[in-house]
């Protein structure tokens, strides 16, 4: 069976965004594949967080990977932080890095751009390193990944090829999955950005643990547009299109079922119907969510995953400092 890894960065709330283009992917994904999803905690300190609310957000997401499905007997759950060895190959893996490689990073670029560039941490410019890391020390097969974050895994690749042409071979070559569906959901409020956790106003964004009446309200007062035809078409109906998606995606439905659903339907009952769906949705998470919380196993199961993740990264971390020359 091969091996799947991703992890999602405790920097905000998740959003309904993180669970239709990544959660729900790993959960389909672990009956395929051997899976190893975690708490990308130390990707968080590229930016400040409150401690407290950080230590929060990783548990909540790890309460939610679990409401949402994902099985420990079938999926390694763990946070990041807690497995020294990522850190470890991390640094190997820096010094055989660019600094011209990293410096065309989308997200370094962007951000490193006006009069804030200076203050930048090192750890935005070093960060797709640690991620190429994460995956390597896995020997991970596949890695379920955005559009806006294949150039991760191709980083990983680079990374690992020159690795493996200086050392021996050592690593595998990742290979990035994008959803073809649901990959990507956008703001309501605007819907050519798309729905993140890390937004300020909220308002065009729906939280995982945010009241069904609130959720609610920000659907019924979407962006769309005059034309009053529902019919799925991202360039010149982005608001209807992102409805549609997150509608299909919820309710299993194909693009063509749900046109046809709605092909006699004004905006107001169109978005009521994804009102419903989305409620219900929440509300079904939301007391998962509860139990899990409540029934205290979080701790046994990251304790179980810590145990096996810990074996893997050492032999892993042991054979390359072995090849580059590092200890006794």
């Amino acid at each position: 069976m091969k091996r799947l890894l991703s992890g999602i960065k405790p920097t905000g709330d998740l959003t309904l965004g993180n669970y239709i283009g990544a959660i729900r992917q790993f959960v389909e994904m672990q009956k395929k594949y051997e899976s190893f999803v975690f708490v990308a905690d130390l990707h968080a300190l590229t930016i400040y967080n409150d401690p407290k609310e950080l230590k929060k957000r990783i548990h909540d997401i790890l309460a939610i990977y679990l409401a949402s499905g994902l099985d420990p007997k079938k999926t390694t759950i763990f946070v990041q932080s807690e497995n020294l060895y990522h850190a470890n190959l991390s640094w190997v893996l820096e010094c055989n890095s660019y600094m011209g490689e990293l410096s065309r990073m989308t997200q370094f670029k962007d951000k490193s751009k006006g009069k804030n560039g200076e203050a930048i941490s090192c750890g935005l410019f070093t960060y797709p390193v640690l991620m190429a890391s994460d995956i390597l020390i896995y020997d991970a097969d596949v890695v379920p990944t955005g559009i806006d974050q294949k150039q991760h895994v191709e980083l990983a690749r680079n990374l690992a090829t020159r690795f493996n042409n200086r050392y021996g071979e050592t690593f595998k070559l990742p290979e990035p999955i994008i959803p073809e569906e649901g990959a990507k959901i956008y703001d309501l409020q605007n819907p050519t950005k798309k729905m993140s956790k890390s937004d300020e106003t909220g308002k065009g964004v729906i939280m995982l643990l945010e009241s069904a009446e609130s959720a609610r309200k920000k659907i019924m007062s979407a962006v769309t547009d005059s034309d009053n035809k529902v019919i799925y078409d991202p360039i010149n109906k982005p608001g209807i299109s992102n409805l549609l998606v997150i509608y299909t995606s919820l309710k299993n439905k194909t693009m063509k079922e749900a046109e046809e659903e709605f092909a006699n339907s004004k905006y107001g009952e169109f978005k009521s119907k994804v009102a419903d769906a989305v409620c219900e949705f929440l509300e079904d998470l939301q007391k998962k969510y509860r139990e899990i919380v409540e029934s205290g196993e979080i701790p046994r199961i990251l304790d179980e995953s810590n145990e096996k993740v810990e074996k893997i990264c050492k032999k892993k971390v042991q054979e390359v400092f072995e090849k580059i020359g590092v200890g006794r």
